[in-house]
């Protein structure tokens, strides 16, 4: 084995993760249809979603994350919230 090649687990998670994507995409859409029903609030779902931004960068050393790793979940949770204050703000 030498420098160019990868050993099949750095070839799986070379790219983005396929289960996460879906699920993100999952937990989003349930957010999005819960306040469409009126079951949730917008200022509720934007709460559950700072909550898990918080407690991601809470455990993020504890089960070992990167730093890339951490900064890449956090922005993307960060970019779900925005999205909701700014459904918040066209109210």
């Amino acid at each position: 084995m030498n420098d160019n090649d990868q050993s099949p687990m750095q070839s799986l998670w070379s790219g983005p993760d396929p289960h996460g994507q879906a699920a993100l995409l999952l937990v989003e859409s349930l957010l999005h249809g819960l306040i469409e029903k009126r079951t949730l609030t917008i200022e509720e779902a934007v709460v559950i979603v700072d909550i898990a931004a918080d407690v991601k960068a809470e455990i993020a050393a504890d089960i070992g994350d990167a730093p890339h790793a951490l900064q890449k979940s956090l922005s993307l949770l960060k970019s779900i919230a925005a999205s909701l204050r700014h459904d918040l703000d066209g109210r």
